[in-house]
Formats: structure tokens, C-alpha cells, sequence
């Protein structure tokens, strides 16, 4: 255990207000599909309600990283925080006037989107400030953990909130965010160099600014491609793995089940995340992310009941957040803090537009061909990428040895 990380204050208070807050986020995310479904009867409106908020987060998402880093950090992620929090109270309170209406639903989640977006980009942007490029690996790690944890015990967690009654869930989430909102008041660090101020009109040339910055960086740029279509992969499987534990007559319970192992294999891997992370370099923890995927998606196709899916899941999950570690401190170790929260917005709206567009061909393979066909295709989509990666891995390396060879005496 890193001693001096825990003893840091400031992380500890980022760290706690991001548990809280994400952990509100878990039980409103449970209770908006339960109620959009007693609205109105339809699981497809349930699904279109947090759909909003994803495309609210992937409009904006790019012009939030701008903002973020024209803007003072610490004072926007707070007032996200309090806004998120008003909207949160909004819900719980027309629940409890018996006014609450399907618009007004649509309305929060669009505006929760577009905060989150803002906090996001500041979030990710601001750990160098906190925890110094030293620890920024072991700082990641022990962020993906609690995360993970929060996976695993999410949904128990939102039913038993939901159960005390609908308008709970919403009066818990507004405490979060305003929990989350005051330890980020107590963080007196900045979270940032002197933040810039453009001048009108040039936020479009400094979204260009970051994307070029990202582009011109060959590492970043072939693995943020690689995570892209991993994700594409990803938002796919999901609904995969849904109809193929329905194929084996698994329950509903039951399927939970096999998210919480792949949430379970998660926290394994964020656990050993920091530590791998420092010890190996990046590119050969990405190769062999994608290989051990591509080996073992096509054992979903084979498993016979819900407990070898869910041995399928756990096994899967366990490199994706080490990958995610040693990307992440990696890029954030190297990019000018002027322009991390560009970067970061840049990468989380690729990946999370990928994951969408990966959900909607997921459900159309499903109907075209099967979910086993389905499964097979997505490890061919998986080798490839893994091959990709480790003929682009091997260039690299060769490139250095050349360059070191003729610089040599």
C-alpha cells in the first residue's frame, strides 16, 4: 500500500466526494428506469431517458474540455456538483407534490449530461495537481477500485434505496452531489496552472488545439484507436451476453450475477492496476489486454450454463482496467496541463461514442444472426485488433532500435 498517497489529503477528499457522488449517480441511474417504466409502461422509454443523458455528455463533450480548461477547475467541478444536486432535488421534489411529468424527466437528464460533462473532463484533468506525476498510476488504480467496487454493489444498493420509496433515490443523489460539492470545497491546492482566458469566438480553434496536440502523439493515437474499437466490441457484448445467458435459462438474478463477476474481475484488475501499470510499459499491457480478450470472448459461444458465463465475464475483466491505468497516467504525465482537459474530453467522447454505436450493432447482429454468430464475429473483430496491435507494437519497438543503433558511436 502506498502510505504517502493515503496521506495525502487532498486525494483522499477528491477521492471521497467522487465515492459519494458516483454512488448517488448508481441509485438515481436504478431509480429513472424503474420510474420512466411505471410512467409509462415502455422499457424502451426507460432506455431512451438515460439515453439523453449519454448524447447530451457526447454534444458537448469536446467544448467541455475547451471550457474546463479555460475555466478554474476546482470552481467548476463544484458547481456541477450543485447543479447536478438541483436537478436531483427537482425529481424528488415533484415526486413529492405528485407533479412529476416525462418532459421534465427528458429535461434533467439532458442537463445532467452536459455537467457531468464539464466534471468529467476537470476530473480526470486535475490528478496531476493532486497527487504529483509520481503517483499518478497508483492514484488511478486506487480510483478504478472504488469504482469497481461500487459495480458490484451498485444495483443492491439502488434496489434497497428505491424500496424505502420513489422519491428517495432522488433526495439521496442531491446529498451526494452536495457531499462531493463540499469536499471539493475543503481541497485548497490548486487544481491547475493559472487557468487562460481567450479571448470570444476561439473555442472551436482551441478544441483543434487539442485534438492536433492528441494526434501528433503516435502512442496516445494508436492505442486511443485500438480502445475505440475495443469499445465498439464492448457496447456490443453487452447485449450478447444478455441474450446468450437467456439462451442457457439463466434468470434475471442470475444474469446480475454475471455483470457482478465481470464487475468483480474489474476490481481484481484496478487492485493490481498500479502496480503493473509502473512495472510494464504501456503498449505491452494493451497487447496483452487484447489478446487475452480475443482468446476469450468465443468462450462465452460455449459456456452451457450461467456460471461458466460469469467464470467468462470475471476472467475478461481483469486487464481492461490495468490498461486503462497506464493509458491514462501515461497521457496525463505527458500532456501540458493546459490542455488536459481537451485531451481527456477528446478520448472519453470517442470511447463513449463508440460503446453507443457498439450497443446499436450489437442488437442488430443479434436479430440478423444469432447471438452465438454474433459472439464469433466480435472475436474476429477482437483478433484483429489484436493483431493490429502487436504488428504496430513491434514496428514501434524496431523504429527505436534503428534510431538507437545509428546514434550509437
Amino acid at each position: 500500500m502506498d502510505t504517502a498517497l493515503w496521506r495525502n489529503k487532498n486525494f483522499a477528499l477528491l477521492l471521497s466526494g467522487r465515492i459519494v457522488s458516483d454512488a448517488g449517480d448508481h441509485i438515481q441511474d436504478f431509480a429513472f428506469l424503474l420510474l420512466v417504466l411505471a410512467m409509462t409502461g415502455s422499457a424502451a422509454q426507460s432506455g431512451l431517458v438515460l439515453g439523453v443523458s449519454t448524447a447530451a455528455y457526447l454534444l458537448v463533450g469536446l467544448a467541455a474540455g475547451a471550457l474546463v480548461d479555460r475555466w478554474d477547475r476546482r470552481r467548476t467541478m463544484i458547481w456541477c456538483e450543485l447543479g447536478r444536486a438541483a436537478l436531483a432535488a427537482s425529481v424528488a421534489a415533484a415526486l413529492w407534490l405528485d407533479r412529476l411529468a416525462l418532459p421534465h424527466l427528458y429535461a434533467v437528464a439532458a442537463l445532467g449530461g452536459v455537467l457531468h460533462a464539464l466534471f468529467q473532463s476537470a476530473n480526470t484533468a486535475v490528478l496531476p495537481a493532486i497527487v504529483g506525476p509520481g503517483r499518478l498510476a497508483r492514484a488511478l488504480g486506487v480510483t478504478q477500485g472504488t469504482l469497481s467496487t461500487l459495480r458490484v454493489t451498485g444495483a443492491t444498493l439502488a434496489a434497497a434505496v428505491y424500496g424505502l420509496g420513489r422519491t428517495v433515490p432522488f433526495a439521496v443523489n442531491a446529498l451526494s452531489f452536495v457531499v462531493s460539492a463540499a469536499s471539493l470545497r475543503l481541497i485548497r491546492d490548486s487544481f491547475q496552472e493559472t487557468p487562460r482566458t481567450p479571448g470570444p469566438g476561439r473555442l472551436v480553434a482551441e478544441i483543434r488545439e487539442g485534438l492536433g496536440w492528441l494526434w501528433r502523439q503516435p502512442l496516445i493515437r494508436l492505442f486511443a484507436l485500438l480502445q475505440t474499437g475495443d469499445m465498439l466490441r464492448y457496447g456490443a457484448g453487452y447485449l450478447v451476453i444478455i441474450t446468450l445467458a437467456q439462451g442457457v435459462g439463466a434468470s434475471p438474478q442470475q444474469i446480475g450475477l454475471i455483470f457482478s463477476a465481470a464487475a468483480a474481475g474489474a476490481l481484481l484488475g484496478s487492485l493490481l492496476a498500479g502496480r503493473l501499470a509502473e512495472r510494464f510499459a504501456v503498449a505491452r499491457i494493451a497487447v496483452a489486454m487484447l489478446w487475452v480478450e480475443a482468446l476469450v470472448f468465443p468462450l462465452y459461444a460455449a459456456a452451457p450454463d450461467p456460471l461458466t458465463l460469469g467464470l467468462v465475464a470475471f476472467a475478461e475483466s481483469v486487464l481492461p482496467p490495468v490498461y486503462s491505468v497506464a493509458m491514462t497516467s501515461h497521457r496525463l504525465a505527458v500532456t501540458p496541463d493546459h490542455l488536459r482537459g481537451r485531451t481527456s474530453a477528446a478520448l472519453d467522447t470517442l470511447t463513449m461514442g463508440a460503446l453507443s454505436l457498439g450497443t446499436m450493432a450489437g442488437g442488430a447482429m443479434i436479430a440478423a444472426w444469432g447471438a452465438k454468430p454474433a459472439t464469433l464475429i466480435l472475436a474476429a473483430w477482437l483478433l484483429l485488433l489484436a493483431v493490429t496491435a502487436t504488428a504496430a507494437t513491434t514496428a514501434r519497438q524496431g523504429r527505436a532500435r534503428r534510431l538507437t543503433s545509428r546514434r550509437a558511436p
